[in-house]
């Protein structure tokens, strides 16, 4: 068995136009470092934006997409706990508060626990009844199985974004949920930090 893990945040955020964001920044992962970003529009066409095209690749093996963008994919921290992620034609911020209950609870929970493959296994059920839409293991296509272990968690609380130059509105849930793979990021606005796991 061959065992990847990536090492980073997934930020999940709607907006008021209809279109839901994900952008995954990973700082440790087999790719080095990147940060891609996942675009569902309101008319439900799924897009990535990917930085390079081993990145592309290797996201487009594990999740479902109708169109591929490639170009620089640049992500900073800016004042006042703001993230600010250039992706092509998207620009967005994402303002970061303080944990959410769920986060005070994982950071009770060792890293070497949370993060491990039989872990996420037995918290998949409970993820599925509190957080609608959230799996914690699943396919990642070609006979690999995926393994989100969450290791903490803060609320989202304001963003502003656009796409080709179009305000796309202000914060929303996350809903519908996104459909690029086996689960959804939580409906609530948030980042989460987070270890993935991909035995093939």
């Amino acid at each position: 068995m061959n065992r990847s893990r990536f090492h980073g945040e997934i930020y999940g955020v709607g907006t008021t136009s209809g279109v839901r964001i994900v952008v995954g920044h990973w700082t440790r992962s087999p790719l080095g470092e990147f940060t891609d970003v996942m675009i569902q529009f309101a008319d439900g066409r799924r897009l990535l934006v990917a930085p390079n095209e081993d990145v592309r690749e290797f996201v487009t093996a594990t999740y479902t997409f109708d169109a591929t963008e490639l170009v620089p994919v640049t992500f900073a921290a800016e004042p006042d706990n703001w993230r600010s992620v250039q992706a092509g034609e998207l620009s967005v911020r994402i303002r970061v508060a303080g944990p959410t209950l769920l986060g005070r609870a994982l950071s009770l929970v060792p890293d070497a626990v949370s993060t491990a493959p039989w872990f996420c296994a037995i918290s998949d059920p409970i993820a599925r009844v509190v957080l609608r839409g959230v799996r914690t293991r699943g396919s990642a296509g070609n006979g690999r199985r995926e393994y989100y272990g969450a290791r903490g968690q803060h609320r989202v609380t304001d963003v502003v974004a656009s796409w080709q130059g179009e305000d796309l509105g202000t914060l929303t849930p996350v809903t519908p949920p996104v459909t690029f793979g086996f689960g959804s990021t939580p409906a609530a606005p948030s980042v989460t930090t987070i270890t993935t796991t991909i035995d093939s």
